[in-house]
């Protein structure tokens, strides 16, 4: 982001709270459903376009043969570059093209790290990428590429709920 100015400090907190609270465990009845494949999660950075952050693969997103679901890693992945997006623009985007390339299987309770990065911005659109690696060996899980947009154009009235 050269030439440009720093992204307020609120966004990077936000980025990073928004990823602790999807990750916070407690009663699966009240958490979002984009918390489900961060159970657990840590954060250990999130901010100017990144996050990145690691989790034990958990018992309930897991297969029978122990694997971590792909549409687990894939929801997970999302959720990462969501965060990035959030920490240098202070909102949520929605995905509107994604691609995600699966390597190796993560097992249970196996740690991963996943790490996403905005990578471009054309208009209302940001480019993310994410690379999921095993943390002991580094070899890697899954890496994924997409599109998200905002919703709305941003200072756009919230439409009324009347």
């Amino acid at each position: 982001m050269a030439g440009k100015a720093a992204p307020p400090e609120w966004m990077a907190a936000a980025a990073r709270r928004w990823l602790e609270d999807a990750g916070a465990t407690g009663d699966g009845a009240t958490r979002a459903f984009n918390a489900l494949p961060l159970s657990g999660v840590r954060v250990a950075l999130a901010e100017g376009g990144r996050a990145l952050c690691s989790l034990r693969v958990p018992a309930h997103l897991t297969d029978t043969e122990g694997n971590w679901q792909p549409g687990a890693i894939a929801a997970a992945a999302d959720d990462v570059c969501a965060a990035a997006i959030m920490s240098v623009e202070g909102i949520i985007k929605v995905s509107v093209h994604y691609d995600i390339s699966y390597f190796s299987p993560a097992k249970l309770h196996e740690e991963v790290e996943m790490d996403g990065r905005v990578v471009e911005h054309k208009g209302r659109m940001t480019a993310v990428t994410v690379e999921i690696r095993k943390k002991e060996s580094g070899e890697l899980v899954a890496i994924g590429r997409q599109w998200m947009t905002a919703s709305r154009p941003k200072g756009a009235p919230t439409p009324s709920k009347m």
